[in-house]
Formats: structure tokens, C-alpha cells, sequence
């Protein structure tokens, strides 16, 4: 087998949507990934459901909002990911930093000083504190009494900035909406950090290595978004984890990869995951990350729908020829069970 094709059947299996691979829960699915993307929470939970089986959105909803075991945050490259509530402070002491530090030229081309911040922080807790959870719409309204403008970006970086300080997380959704907790209420520490410092930084090379292998120094360092150094260096220090047979190639296994999913973006380069020449029906501009058709790994088209009842509508790659049976089968799997998952 060309190695190419090798290293993205692993790389498939790695993130559990290839060689017949599917957890059991989310708990799994995330002990196994790390972290799914989750800047659109509708489009998390369905790659929870790809990488599961028989997976309903009721169990994730109640992992995230009742069992406390998945916690939304931001963590690597300062963007919203769902992981493990296990991982999620020494994640955030290792992120935390990195990105208040890079917000700063941001908040003051807000016009927001540090005096400002201080008190939005207060304003912000107090108000979780008294309230019990509130939206980012609830938060903002308050945040207006310090002169906060209700309208543009202004109170959302605040909102984050406090996340990022430990302060508050994303708790439990109420109706349809993403709402904020005050950290240590919903997330109790129960300990010392389990990794700090280079050691976290190694741990997470780890994870990564395990979840996304094969790859390499440069790969890691874009999924975290750490510095090089730091990555390459945390990168030497920890042993190869892949696993020792290769995937045997069988019946083609379909998943329909929801939009900005981490087998698209947890690498530097995408020509293993998805042919040069159809790279922008992925990728079309404007931060976009379109809902792909997964081949083994190996992107043969887009799809969209499947949220309150609209039906999966599957689009080829143009010039491709049309799919086997099998894997218009494999589609159809997938499609029956996105209905099922979001019904």
C-alpha cells in the first residue's frame, strides 16, 4: 500500500472515523480525541456522533449540561473546543496565559483598559454569582452598566477574557443558547493540577500524538498553536504512539464530517485528507469549514442539512466519478443516523 494511503487510514483511525472504529460514548469519544472542535456547538455534537455509536443528542447534551464530563472552552489556538471536564483546568492553565496575553493589542483597540477589565471581571461573576447561569446576551446587558457597548465585539472579548483568567466557563444550554458558570462552582478543583509546564506541554503532545498520528513536530505545533520551540521541543521528548499494524483495507468506511472538524484542521497540510483540487469546495474563504463526505479518510464530497429535520443533501466532488454502491450505501447509513441523532 502507497504510504500516503497508509498514514491517512491511521490518521482515520486515529480520530475514529475510519477502519470501522466508533466509541461508546462521549466520554470515550473525547478520551480518545482530546477535543472537537466547537465554535459551533451543533456542528460538536455531531463529531461526537461520527466518531460514536449509536451516540443521541440527549446523552451529549446530558455529558455537557447535567454529568459535567464535557466541558466548551478555549483552549488550543485560542479557539471554542469541547474536552474532557478532567482536562480542562490544566488545559486552561497551559492556554489561559498564552492567549489573555496575545488579547491585550485587541482590548485596547476596543478602547478597553485594564481598569476596565478589572471591573467587567467583577461585574461579570457577581452577576453569575447572584443569577445562577446567564447567556452572553444576559452578561453583555450587564456589562452595559460600565459603559460597554451592547453592540460590536466589545463585551464578547470581555466575556472570553474572563474565561480565559479561570474565572467562568460554558455551562449547560438553555433553550437553544449557550450560557456562562462561574468555574469553580461547576468545574470544583479537586487537587493539584495533574500537568504544569513543560510537563503539561509534553502531555498534550502526547494526546495529540495519540489522536492524530501519524504526523510531526510542525503539525502539532499548528493544532495547539504554541510556539515552535516550545513544540518541537515538547514533540522530542515524548515516544511514538502508532500503532503497530497498519489498516487492512475492506469495505469502504463513510462518514459525513460535520463542518470544522479536527481531522480537517489538526494538520498543516490538507492533501491527505482532501484532494488539492477540491480544496476550496472545503475550504471556500471567509473562515469557513464546510461539512465533508469522508472516504476512508480520503474527502469525496460536501453535504449539507440534516438539523431539525431537513434531509442530508450530499454533493460530489465535481469531475468524480459517481460513488460504488457501497459507499452509497455507507451514505445512506450515515444520513439515516444524523436524522436519528438529531430528532
Amino acid at each position: 500500500m502507497e504510504r500516503r494511503t497508509t498514514e491517512r487510514l491511521l490518521r482515520a483511525r486515529a480520530q475514529a472515523i475510519g477502519d470501522g472504529v466508533r466509541e461508546d460514548s462521549v466520554a470515550a469519544v473525547l478520551d480518545r480525541v482530546l477535543a472537537v472542535q466547537a465554535q459551533d456547538l451543533p456542528a460538536a455534537e455531531l463529531g461526537l456522533r461520527v466518531r460514536a455509536r449509536g451516540l443521541t443528542q440527549e446523552a451529549v447534551r446530558r455529558a455537557t449540561d447535567t454529568e459535567r464530563t464535557a466541558v466548551r472552552g478555549w483552549f488550543m489556538r485560542g479557539t471554542l473546543q469541547l474536552v474532557p471536564a478532567a482536562d480542562a483546568r490544566w488545559l486552561l492553565a497551559l492556554f489561559g496565559p498564552v492567549h489573555l496575553a496575545l488579547a491585550v493589542r485587541r482590548l485596547r483597540e476596543l478602547g478597553l483598559d485594564e481598569a476596565l477589565c478589572t471591573r467587567s471581571e467583577r461585574v461579570i461573576t457577581d452577576a453569575i454569582a447572584a443569577e445562577g447561569p446567564l447567556t452572553r446576551a444576559g452578561l453583555t446587558e450587564r456589562l452595559t452598566t460600565l459603559g460597554v457597548e451592547p453592540k460590536g465585539q466589545s463585551a464578547f472579548h470581555l466575556i472570553r477574557r474572563a474565561a480565559l483568567a479561570g474565572l467562568i466557563c460554558h455551562g449547560p444550554q438553555r433553550d437553544g443558547e449557550a450560557t456562562f458558570v462561574l468555574l469553580d462552582d461547576w468545574l470544583p478543583a479537586t487537587g493539584p493540577l495533574p500537568y504544569t509546564g513543560d510537563a503539561a506541554v509534553r502531555e498534550l503532545a502526547r494526546r495529540y500524538r495519540a489522536a492524530h498520528g501519524p504526523a510531526d513536530a510542525l503539525d502539532f505545533v499548528h493544532w495547539s498553536g504554541l510556539k515552535t520551540t516550545t513544540g518541537r521541543n515538547a514533540w522530542a521528548a515524548v515516544r511514538d504512539t502508532r500503532p503497530e499494524d497498519p489498516p487492512v483495507p475492506g469495505e469502504p468506511d463513510v462518514r459525513l464530517l460535520p463542518a470544522y472538524d479536527n481531522y480537517l484542521v489538526g494538520y498543516r497540510s490538507r492533501d491527505l485528507s482532501v484532494p488539492a483540487e477540491h480544496e476550496r469546495r472545503v475550504w471556500p474563504g471567509g473562515g469557513q469549514i464546510r461539512a465533508t463526505v469522508l472516504v476512508d479518510g480520503l474527502a469525496v464530497g460536501t453535504w449539507s442539512g440534516g438539523r431539525r429535520g431537513a434531509p442530508v443533501k450530499v454533493e460530489p466532488f465535481p469531475g468524480t466519478e459517481p460513488v460504488s454502491p457501497a459507499v452509497a450505501a455507507g451514505i445512506a447509513r450515515e444520513s439515516a443516523d444524523i436524522a436519528r441523532f438529531s430528532t
